[in-house]
């Protein structure tokens, strides 16, 4: 027979020889699987980028989301559609410095080392003490680079409250709150460093601190793109002395120019966070970064003054109060949060929330430890972010301690609501479920929820020598404490 014509026929393997082709078919099959699900594993446990942007006196009734409809908001009002909008996120208290470190320390006003402004001359503020707790702390523990842009006022570069004592690994504009009054300083400050502006010498105005303060913004989170990073953004728009570089398109209105100024600030904040937003992207991390954005003090103009009544800050009397108060227009933010594919987009939830319960959300989502000696007054709000029900809570609690009104005190829990609007006075009672504008005061009909608003504030607070008890102190003499 020629070798053509033979027929081949496959060689028989053993038993054992078929065992090891499976087990080479199914090892081979199981590395293949592992790396088709890389992506998905290195997703879950990839660290998100984390930017809290705090706009300095902005109020709900600035926003087009909100129902503003002279200002326009057009990239705001883009992310909070592409977002969830809150219509209950609470301010720690309603004036800066306090407000700023609820965020940072975790600690509602109760709690808080610093519950008021208090200035520090030639420069500065109260620091926060040696040894606090920060957020920023607790993210570098973590891996993350930590950084904060526009107003610190949490204490000089010389004292315990300077960023770099408290997590901060780069800070760029005014460290002063009375500083940042002017927005065409003559110096920012670049980390502990002054950073001359002599464009702005002798008075002149060509220099916006706001372009510089964006700028360094940009660039720092572009050189950090690639690394787990947070970014405290305190902006200063648009808090007085209200001052633009360029009125844009409301340089023509028949408004005043304060009126002109203050709606160019609130555009220019939108601008800047489109402008912040793009880069996000270009970068290729936007769906991996979580930006929370915030006023920190609710409306800042009395709603029956002329720029009150134009801007309409209250919408219509929606919301009660305004800067320096305990009412709901002054506790009430301008918030969303914005982060694709995570949190819920168009989502719009009245369920309350407080500026303390960042810390724990921004240690939760870092994988970060928070200190075992530390207990933040906040709760974790990530699976509220992702679209499930906020946290359960039993109140959110209040203070301050301006020079005016003098001490003052509020606390919420369910729909209730109880302030002391001035040192010493009868408790107010308010079912804002019915009475979101606080309209009618209730406690003459309830004195048993008085008597437990006053027992839960009691419990609430920590007593300081510097922050006496609202509720026995005196009126203060009458002194200016502007921030």
């Amino acid at each position: 027979m020629s070798l053509s014509a033979r027929i081949v026929r496959p060689l028989k393997m053993s038993s054992s020889e078929n065992e090891c082709k499976t087990m080479m078919k199914q090892f081979f099959t199981a590395i293949a699987f592992v790396f088709a699900c890389m992506p998905l594993f290195a997703a879950a446990t990839e660290k998100p980028n984390l930017i809290f942007v705090l706009s300095d006196d902005i109020a709900q009734g600035d926003l087009g989301a909100y129902g503003q409809k002279l200002i326009q908001t057009p990239n705001l009002d883009r992310l909070c559609n592409e977002g969830t909008r809150y219509l209950s996120a609470y301010t720690g208290t309603s004036v800066c410095a306090p407000a700023r470190s609820s965020f940072f320390t975790g600690l509602h006003m109760g709690h808080c080392p610093t519950r008021a402004n208090r200035e520090i001359q030639p420069e500065g503020q109260r620091p926060l003490p040696a040894d606090t707790v920060t957020i920023a702390k607790i993210l570098k523990t973590a891996g993350y680079k930590t950084a904060t842009m526009g107003k610190w006022g949490m204490g000089m570069f010389d004292t315990s409250g300077s960023p770099f004592n408290n997590g901060v690994d780069h800070f760029f504009g005014y460290n002063c709150q009375r500083h940042a009054h002017s927005y065409f300083p003559n110096y920012l400050y670049n980390d502990d460093q002054r950073f001359e502006i002599p464009e702005n010498q002798g008075g002149k105005k060509k220099v916006y601190a706001q372009e510089l303060i964006q700028q360094d913004v940009l660039k720092w989170v572009d050189a950090n793109s690639s690394n787990p990073f947070f970014l405290f953004y305190a902006i200063t728009l648009p808090h007085g002395r209200f001052e633009i570089d360029d009125q844009g398109m409301y340089k023509d209105k028949p408004w005043t120019e304060t009126e002109k100024n203050y709606a160019a600030m609130v555009t220019r904040i939108d601008s800047d966070m489109g402008e912040l937003v793009e880069l996000l992207k270009a970068k290729g991390i936007d769906k991996n970064t979580l930006i929370v954005f915030s006023g920190d003090n609710g409306s800042s103009f009395n709603p029956n003054t002329a720029i009150g009544k134009r801007f309409n800050q209250t919408m219509d009397g929606k919301l009660r109060g305004f800067k320096r108060g305990m009412y709901e227009g002054a506790l009430r933010q301008a918030a969303f949060a914005w982060w694709p594919g995570t949190v819920p987009a168009g989502r719009v939830t009245d369920e309350p929330w407080a500026f303390w319960d960042l810390l724990p959300t921004f240690a939760e989502l870092g994988q970060a430890e928070i200190p075992q000696n530390f207990q933040p007054d906040g709760y974790s709000l990530v699976n509220f972010l992702e679209g499930g029900p906020a946290p359960q809570r039993d109140y959110f609690y209040w203070e301050l301690h301006e020079n005016r009104p003098g001490p003052i005190q509020a606390i919420r829990w369910g729909d209730w609501k109880a302030v002391r609007p001035a040192p010493g006075a009868d408790i107010e009672l308010y079912d804002l479920a019915n009475d979101l504008g606080e309209t009618t005061d209730l406690a003459q009909s309830h004195p048993e929820l008085v008597s437990k608003a006053v027992a839960t504030m009691n419990e609430a607070r920590t007593p300081h020598p510097d922050w006496p008890d609202p509720a026995t102190a005196a009126a203060p003499q009458n002194k200016s404490q502007k921030k």
